[in-house]
């Protein structure tokens, strides 16, 4: 319990060095929700979506999973991905990978993970589908970060095809996609929808 007490302390402690740095900051952020971007990246840890961008909490609308998997089956996902476009009239979805991501490597060493296989079988369907190209690569970590950028594009790929997605574009919504990886080591982005 001593590691939670130590939480809440931490958070008094960020929300009144907020109030102190702005007065109003809270009933600023309480008062609406227009973030201009939906980023849909992985659940680890050492990528924290709205610091790395530089965006305040209320700017950037976010929705994690293992692997950054968007898939037409998963509820979650397009509950957040309608939500964001239909309500929040987002234009830009970022699906956002990260190097040296776990749930990559899972798919790649070959053992057996528990239920997490079952999610990640979205991603043994691209590493199968691109096998030649990745079989040619030497090292485990070069296959690795290579399945990252192909499992980006092709859920950057999957945002494109939803109905939502589809639907605002007929409504003459502008909605753009964008494909995004993340290296830990440098703490910079790259942009894969681009060459």
């Amino acid at each position: 319990m001593r590691t939670l007490s130590r939480l809440f302390e931490q958070n008094r402690a960020w929300a009144a060095a907020r109030v102190a740095g702005d007065p109003d900051y809270f009933r600023r952020l309480a008062a609406i929700q227009a973030p201009d971007y939906l980023w849909i990246g992985c659940s680890d840890s050492r990528v924290p979506a709205n610091s790395i961008v530089g965006l305040a909490p209320g700017e950037l609308f976010v929705h994690r999973n293992v692997a950054n998997v968007v898939v037409h089956s998963d509820v979650n996902c397009l509950s957040v991905l309608q939500y964001a476009v239909d309500v929040l009239h987002v234009e830009h979805v970022i699906v956002c990978g990260h190097y040296g991501c776990g749930g990559i490597a899972a798919v790649l060493d070959g053992s057996a993970h528990g239920l997490i296989d079952n999610w990640l079988g979205h991603v043994h369907d691209i590493a199968d589908l691109h096998a030649e190209e990745l079989g040619q690569m030497l090292s485990f970590r070069e296959r690795q970060d290579r399945l990252c950028e192909l499992n980006v594009l092709a859920q950057a790929r999957n945002v494109e095809r939803t109905t939502i997605v589809q639907d605002a574009r007929a409504r003459g919504q502008v909605v753009e996609v964008h494909a995004w990886i993340y290296r830990l080591e440098d703490g910079l982005l790259r942009d894969l929808s681009t060459p």
